[in-house]
């Protein structure tokens, strides 16, 4: 059961990462920062990608929703593979 709850924190840790990139995209950040630059290095990754899939909505970026709801089903599906081959 250890196994899971390492992966079920993998995924809460990431969505936190994802959430704060989030929030900081709503105010003036200093590009060069060092905290911003390591949550644009974890997170573009994933949402450049989903970005290039989605279509141009204006000033509006659907990719961190798109993204929220793919991890969370990645998460259940890991976790009920992993839950079904421990047991």
């Amino acid at each position: 059961m250890q196994l899971i709850g390492v992966v079920q924190l993998i995924f809460e840790v990431y969505s936190f990462i994802l959430l704060a990139r989030v929030l900081l995209s709503w105010v003036q950040v200093d590009p060069y920062n060092p905290i911003v630059r390591v949550l644009h290095q974890l997170t573009e990754p994933v949402l450049a990608p989903i970005r290039r899939l989605l279509p141009q909505t204006g000033p509006m970026d659907f990719s961190p929703i798109v993204a929220f709801v793919a991890l969370i089903i990645l998460e259940r599906l890991v976790i009920s593979l992993l839950a079904s081959n421990l047991r």
